[in-house]
């Protein structure tokens, strides 16, 4: 009885049909009653209904619901090999039709999504990962039907392609398509089209990598600066981690995500940093992000002063934050403060750079800006991210080496590069680490880092607090490097930092010389292009690490000493002669390396029980 009402609420023609006559067609057979009762269900009367039934969307809403128990009842009370005429008639018409077919495929789906699901979980155990080499087991999901779902030849002709993305536009219409290749044109033509090789580092075989066709190679720009991602009490703690805990965090850092270690982890980098807290991020570029962005459209009239070779991430924020901003030319300290002096006391200031300058390896003026910083009443942002593991007593980076940690009121790092792990931090005061905590969309609405990557992270910075070998074996290589190739006319752009930029000035040839290092020589250094770097500046960015030894580095420097001259490369003396470009070939552009030549000594004593020569170190402290 239920189920009548319910139908003639939504169809006025049910409305005028007696109840008596609804109820007999509910439990008679369609063969024996008519069924034109609700002229829905005639061809000459499918018409949409009067605006007097509430419209066609509010019929099939009321008639949703009728309809789950009118197939209940009807699956009931008719028999087998009959339908109840009742039943019949919803089928034909628009309203009751559409709504039955929906409660029919919800429970269709629902039976087979149970059906396949439970299939797949028995036979997850037995699924190889050998399905990353292309045999990929079926979905379970693929089968479930999907109400108003086309033809796959439908699908075909109406895109023109099995892979097409859109059909064509109406007359007029935008074309997307069209204007995505436009796109990617234009990064062809000026040679900035991104190209990502397929390189799969070996934990065993350190530094060495295999290629999508299995040759093996060796990688010279890496960011795993340390090696720290294949270091054993990494790999072990993280081991035991995903067995204890699985694979998955779980949720939000608010909602289930929240574990011990997390905690763990930052207590340990506000720690590292002597800062009364700090933060873990997904990845340092979401940290700067929702920390510039959170920070300054919070502060009302908040001014951002940037570094012109800041990371993109920074300039991410800053353009989110929608607050004012000035860039600075890069470590030009009386542009910064010409800026700087341009507003009172009482507007809030931030001052964003970096320690590590990873393209060009420049160090940032930490201490002078510090001062410029207290002298205006800003507040200083340092990004760490190539530094913290690599520098200072602890690893807490540049900073701490020059002593400078306590002048920054925010430190950001990354767990992804010298710790060799994945996701970034920021260090800071405790009201403001709370305020970032309670206010950024970045940190909040994210499902938070897996507990075996807390973990892992967590085991590396403890070992790089208190271990000198690793930083005392990067340090050498890069001295060793770096000298080598000067002495070879080969132009490294000079900078005080671990990073070993050889200068090509020329991105098609830089990609080119990239290329023949990989397939010729066996050897990976990629390429580096605008807008990472100037147009005319292209380069080679190599990053030796404690693993990259002198066999390894005397194929390295042979191999480019052979491109250089077989390709009739520029020479430092060449850029010399143009007027220098990008530091390399400038008169009095040398530059002393930031870590002392007597404090790598005393690394090296600390590190190895054996004498510093035997490393090739005298040459390399020699030449610091």
């Amino acid at each position: 009885m239920e189920s009548v009402k319910m139908a003639q609420m939504a169809c006025p023609f049910l409305a005028r049909t007696p109840v008596s006559a609804l109820r007999q067609m509910s439990v008679s057979s369609a063969n024996s009653a008519s069924m034109s009762a609700c002229p829905h269900a005639l061809p000459a009367l499918s018409t949409p209904v009067p605006a007097s039934a509430g419209g066609v969307m509010a019929s099939v809403r009321q008639a949703a619901a009728a309809a789950s128990l009118l197939e209940s009842k009807s699956n009931r009370v008719a028999a087998s090999t009959s339908t109840s005429a009742l039943f019949k008639a919803a089928q034909s018409c628009p309203v009751f039709g559409h709504a039955l077919a929906v409660q029919s495929v919800r429970r269709l789906g629902a039976r087979q999504f149970h059906s396949a699901t439970m299939a797949h979980t028995a036979s997850i155990a037995s699924t190889s990962t050998e399905q990353d080499m292309g045999r990929v087991p079926p979905r379970p999901f693929d089968a479930i039907p999907k109400p108003h779902s086309k033809p796959a030849s439908a699908s075909k002709k109406a895109t023109g392609s099995a892979k097409g993305v859109s059909e064509e536009p109406a007359p007029g219409g935008f074309n997307y398509d069209d204007f995505f290749k436009e796109q990617l044109e234009r990064k062809h033509k000026d040679k900035s089209y991104r190209y990502f090789n397929n390189i799969n580092r070996l934990a065993q075989l350190y530094p060495m990598a295999h290629t999508g066709t299995g040759e093996h190679v060796t990688v010279w720009c890496s960011n795993d600066y340390l090696g720290m991602s294949k270091h054993p009490e990494v790999v072990e703690a993280m081991k035991v981690t995903i067995d204890k805990y699985g694979a998955g965090a779980g949720g939000t850092r608010n909602i289930a995500g929240n574990a011990q270690l997390h905690l763990s982890l930052e207590r340990e980098l506000a720690s590292l940093h002597n800062k009364d807290a700090a933060l873990v991020f997904s990845s340092c570029f979401v940290a700067n992000d929702a920390t510039l962005s959170t920070l300054a459209s919070k502060m009302p009239g908040c001014v951002l002063f940037s570094d012109s070779s800041n990371h993109a991430s920074m300039i991410q924020g800053i353009r989110n934050s929608r607050a004012q901003k000035h860039v600075f030319k890069h470590n030009n300290l009386e542009h910064l403060e010409s800026l700087l002096k341009q507003y009172d006391l009482s507007t809030p200031k931030i001052i964003a750079f970096e320690s590590v300058y990873s393209m060009s390896g420049y160090i940032g003026h930490i201490k002078e800006i510090a001062a410029l910083a207290k002298k205006y009443n800003a507040i200083t942002f340092l990004d760490e991210v190539h530094a913290v593991g690599m520098y200072g007593e602890t690893g807490a980076g540049v900073a701490e080496y020059i002593d400078g940690m306590d002048e920054m009121d925010i430190i950001t790092g990354t767990l992804g590069k010298a710790y060799g792990v994945v996701g970034g931090y920021i260090a800071a005061s405790a009201s403001l680490i709370d305020m970032v905590r309670s206010y950024a969309p970045g940190f909040i609405f994210t499902t938070s880092l897996p507990p075996a990557v807390m973990s892992g992270a967590l085991t590396a910075v403890r070992h790089l607090k208190t271990s000198p070998v690793e930083r005392a074996g990067q340090q050498l290589h890069t001295r060793m490097l770096k000298s080598t190739l000067s002495d070879l006319g080969i132009p490294v752009v000079p900078n005080p930092s671990h990073i070993v930029p050889v200068l090509v000035g020329d991105a098609e040839t830089a990609k080119s010389v990239s290329d023949e290092l990989l397939h010729r020589f066996k050897i990976y250094v990629q390429s580096i292009n605008y807008p990472t770097v100037a147009v005319g500046e292209e380069r080679l960015r190599i990053t030796p690490t404690p693993g990259h030894g002198p066999e390894l580095m005397d194929g390295l420097v042979g191999a480019l000493k052979t491109i250089w001259t077989e390709r009739g490369l520029k020479t430092e003396a060449d850029w010399m002669r143009e007027g220098g470009k990008a530091g390399v070939g400038v008169v009095g552009g040398e530059m002393d390396q930031l870590v002392r030549a007597e404090d790598l000594k005393d690394m090296m004593d600390r590190a190895y029980p054996y004498a510093l020569d035997t490393l090739s170190g005298k040459q390399a402290v020699k030449s610091a």
